[in-house]
């Protein structure tokens, strides 16, 4: 039955089977290269947090080690990796870069704060009416 229709497609107009192969490659390599860039777009957000790790930083390791890198050396592409329990029972373990599985939180000093100017400030108005209300509140606890 199959080479009936190859053989009856190749008697009569054989181009529009050229034509579903023309769109069933161009459909395959679109899909490579979709494939391609993602891959390298998370490539690149994996280095990116690699190469933020810096000491005070909290990770977790491809191990499933959780800990506080204390010291970072990027010549050798390691780290080391503080952890312990809360009786101060503490190891220090080195690991290569790459096993850097996630990172749980930033250092306190690299996390941005809101800057004193966006604030909320409290009009001067608003702070004389409460100061009296408090003050009153303490003369009638005393009676």
């Amino acid at each position: 039955m199959l080479t009936y229709l190859l053989a009856e497609n190749a008697e009569g107009g054989g181009w529009t089977s050229y034509i579903w192969i023309i769109v069933l490659l161009v459909l395959l390599v679109a899909f490579f290269v979709w494939s391609f860039l993602s891959q390298r777009k998370k490539q690149k957000a994996y280095a990116e947090q690699i190469n933020a790790v810096k000491p005070g930083c909290k990770i977790k390791t491809i191990g499933g080690i959780v800990g506080e890198v204390v010291e970072v050396n990027d010549a050798d592409g390691t780290f080391v990796l503080k952890t312990g329990d809360s009786e101060g029972n503490y190891s220090y373990m080195r690991f290569d870069k790459q096993a850097i599985y996630q990172t749980i939180e930033a250092p306190a000093e690299t996390k941005e704060e809101a800057p004193a100017e966006a604030k909320e400030e409290v009009p001067a108005e608003e702070a004389k009416e409460d100061a009296p209300v408090e003050e009153k509140k303490d003369e009638s606890e005393d009676k």
